[in-house]
């Protein structure tokens, strides 16, 4: 971590409070699809991935109804024929993918990138309150995943608040050995509690994200709205110029020299092609993708990119 860093606690961890009261910014939020190609019921458009529909009541048989949508066991027990009719499923349950992984509490400037993560999450999650949307998800590092089911109101918000708030990542993210296979099983734990026609949104800076990992978005976006937010830090983009900087991560210090102009050129071209790969991927499989820097305002940012103003 960068000595520009705000020392605040604001900037490396969140608290319930700090996170309830984004409720306010999130009033002017409002979750929308970009991918337009069709209406369907409620307030949500989707190219492909319908909700279904669940059973409402039955009616005796009238001349057109479809055989198939006959209440067999209502006939049974009255002797006459009954039709099932349905309604549209109108409400879209929201899943949220946060990663809160070692290489996530890291920041040169504004908050780590965790911190940024979480915020984000939140936001959306009070949004989809406001839906009437049920929010639920997955919130992982390393050593523990949290699961929750979607719940709906304000209770499910705070549910989904007091997970992210507790999770033992904000006290030991300084001695867990990094672990390439928890993303690929965080993804695979929100596929087990996923039901087709949800909103899902992967909040992280995808760091080891293979083709294993690729397999099970692929799956998830198969059924389901899915989008990337990528959280990065300035100093991840682009190196600061030519000089000689002192770094820290609260323990120790180093020296990071950037006088070199070919070390800085391959540096940026690196992340410039980790970003490549990423949108590749979204374009792949019809995913939404949006980007967030550390110093920048998430709201803001979610509101230009992914929500509208209602």
């Amino acid at each position: 971590m960068a000595s520009s860093l705000a020392s605040t606690a604001e900037a490396v961890g969140v608290t319930v409070g700090q996170l309830v009261g984004l409720n306010r910014a999130a009033t002017a939020l409002t979750l929308s699809s970009k991918n337009v190609r069709a209406q369907i019921a409620g307030d949500y458009l989707s190219p492909f991935k319908g909700r279904g529909m669940e059973f409402d009541e039955s009616r005796p048989y009238q001349a057109g109804d479809e055989a198939r949508n006959l209440h067999w066991r209502v006939m049974a027990r009255t002797g006459r024929p009954f039709t099932k009719l349905f309604r549209e499923e109108r409400e879209q349950p929201v899943f949220l993918w946060l990663d809160l992984r070692q290489r996530m509490h890291f920041a040169t400037r504004g908050v780590y990138k965790s911190v940024q993560a979480a915020r984000a999450a939140t936001l959306i999650a009070w949004a989809a309150s406001r839906r009437g949307d049920r929010v639920g998800g997955v919130v992982f590092s390393e050593t523990h995943h949290h699961e929750l089911k979607p719940a709906r109101g304000k209770s499910g918000v705070l549910q989904f608040i007091n997970r992210v708030v507790s999770h033992p990542a904000w006290i030991n993210k300084e001695s867990i050995a990094p672990d390439p296979r928890a993303a690929r099983d965080a993804l695979i734990r929100l596929r087990r509690i996923v039901r087709p026609g949800s909103l899902v949104f992967l909040l992280s800076d995808f760091g080891g994200f293979d083709a294993v990992a690729e397999g099970h978005l692929a799956q998830l976006a198969r059924h389901n709205e899915i989008t990337q937010l990528f959280v990065y830090d300035p100093f991840e983009r682009r190196l600061p110029p030519p000089g000689a900087y002192r770094l820290s991560d609260g323990h120790d210090e180093f020296l990071l020299d950037t006088t070199d102009a070919r070390y800085r050129d391959g540096y940026t071209h690196r992340f410039d092609e980790r970003v490549d790969y990423l949108r590749s991927l979204a374009r792949r499989h019809r995913i939404a993708f949006l980007d967030c820097s550390t110093d920048e305002d998430p709201a803001q940012t979610l509101q230009k990119s992914l929500l509208v103003r209602s």
